[in-house]
């Protein structure tokens, strides 16, 4: 995220927020982004009051089922086995909050995965890189190669639809 404010020329400080990202019963994909998009920038702004915080958080979807980041390389083996071959959702919600102001807002992008053999699946989570992603894979990296079409916000799948924000911003 801080790659994609910096290439925006948006200036900013990053500061983590120590939340619960449990999601709640009944919580739907959308409502579960901006609700902790909007609990971590209150989280920040407790920390500094006189700043003007954004908050983010993405998750995939496929099924009605929320993919969060795996927690060992049979959960992303997992996740990915789910995804291959299909078409998922990707959605981040953001959230700008001050002491006189509150903005939030959800993007969503629809992701086509290819095909991938098991082979495939094994070497990628070997790569490393599904570890701390959303729905165990990069877009921006080597699951560039899996990926063949999106319908949407490239930047919302890296992890922060980077126009949704500048017109937040505005």
């Amino acid at each position: 995220r801080a790659e994609l404010l910096a290439a925006a020329g948006i200036s900013f400080e990053v500061l983590a927020a120590d939340i619960d990202e449990s999601v709640r019963s009944g919580e739907d994909p959308a409502a579960y982004v901006e609700r902790l998009a909007l609990e971590k920038a209150r989280a920040v702004l407790a920390l500094r009051p006189e700043a003007l915080v954004l908050g983010a958080d993405t998750t995939v979807t496929i099924d009605g089922l929320i993919l969060g980041k795996p927690v060992d390389e049979r959960e992303a083996t997992e996740m990915l086995q789910r995804l291959r071959g299909r078409v998922h959702d990707v959605f981040t919600g953001v959230a700008l909050v001050g002491t006189s102001a509150i903005q939030s807002a959800v993007e969503r992008t629809r992701v086509w995965f290819a095909p991938m053999t098991d082979e495939d699946i094994s070497w990628y989570v070997a790569s490393g890189e599904p570890v701390d992603r959303a729905g165990a894979y990069a877009i921006q990296g080597l699951a560039a190669r899996f990926i063949p079409r999106i319908d949407g916000s490239y930047t919302n799948v890296v992890g922060l639809p980077v126009a949704l924000v500048s017109s937040i911003l505005m």
